[in-house]
């Protein structure tokens, strides 16, 4: 049996490594240039309505990060992808090398876990969206279709009418999206895609989404989690080849579904940060700066939806 048992990382909710270039400082990642590679670390910052929350939650950027990694080996079959190590010591080798200053013990223990030294390339401008369930922003575009009267084509894919919420499609969806770097990304089609990055790289990138979720879809399925849809980022290498970047299959670029309580017709309670964002909609908050702080239930309500599904998926806990 999998250890169920965890020992509660110190919330990270900023990192600092001084003489080396932190050139983005995401929603949850901090991002630094070394010179030949980049090293993404995963804090647990979390953010709702597109505002990041002052209140971490416990070991979520290593499970985002362990997630990550778990499936970046399962896939590498499928797609190459951006990993270069996840080595502890290997990292801070690197930092060193990079010019870092004060490589300490302390800095590595706050790395430890929560950072991947990947591969530099061009990220492509675009997300690449597998949907396998009628939800989230599809659905709302669904229903706003379908009361118009119109014939339900949503983003170029013909659909049934009178489906249900969080209902299966015949055939998973892909539809891609822009990258906001603040606000919502915004859905388009094939070929809205097609004219930002080419016919060609389209064709391979929408390719390499749908073996991917085909084969992650199925591997969790048999583990009783419903992928119920996913985003995935690519980018080039200077010699041309696509590659995975990003995160891969994690509950932050995910919507995970418990298969046993599946019903559709309904929104599905999902491995996220679904607790957080039920108790922000009961407080009087516009949902803008400032945020709220978040009580301890939620919190760890919060924490350990994402360790459970890491456990369920990986089969074991976060310090085996």
């Amino acid at each position: 049996m999998p250890n169920t048992e965890h020992t509660k990382s110190p919330v990270v909710l900023s990192t600092e490594i001084h003489g080396v270039t932190k050139f983005i400082t995401g929603k949850v990642r901090d991002v630094y240039d070394l010179g030949t590679a980049l090293l993404i670390v995963a804090t647990d910052r979390i953010s709702a309505f597109d505002v990041v929350l002052p209140t971490g939650i416990p070991d979520k950027g290593r499970v985002l990060t362990q997630m990550s990694l778990f499936w970046f080996g399962l896939t590498s079959h499928l797609v190459r992808n951006h990993l270069i190590s996840s080595d502890t010591d290997t990292i801070g080798q690197t930092l060193q090398d990079a010019g870092a200053r004060e490589v300490t013990p302390a800095l590595l223990n706050q790395l430890r876990g929560r950072s991947l030294l990947v591969e530099k390339c061009r990220a492509f401008p675009i997300e690449c969206v597998i949907r396998g369930h009628l939800s989230g922003s599809a659905w709302k575009e669904y229903k706003s279709i379908f009361s118009h009267g119109g014939q339900i084509n949503l983003l170029g894919h013909p659909l049934r009418i009178g489906m249900r919420e969080s209902e299966r499609f015949d055939t998973p969806l892909f539809t891609p999206a822009t990258k906001a770097a603040s606000g919502h990304d915004m859905n388009i089609s094939v070929q809205d895609a097609a004219d930002i990055v080419g016919s060609k790289t389209i064709r391979e990138l929408q390719n390499a989404s749908e073996q991917i979720y085909a084969f992650a879809a199925e591997f969790a399925d048999e583990r009783g989690i419903i992928i119920a849809d996913t985003k995935f980022e690519f980018g080039t290498l200077p010699d041309g080849k696509i590659i995975l970047i990003d995160e891969a299959l994690t509950p932050d670029s995910s919507r995970f579904w418990n298969r046993d309580g599946f019903r559709p017709g309904h929104a599905q309670p999902s491995y996220d940060k679904q607790y957080v964002r039920d108790y922000l909609e009961t407080l009087d908050w516009n949902k803008g700066y400032p945020a709220p702080a978040l009580p301890d239930d939620v919190v760890e309500k919060t924490s350990a939806k994402y360790r459970d599904a890491y456990l369920r998926l990986t089969g074991k806990g976060l310090d085996d």
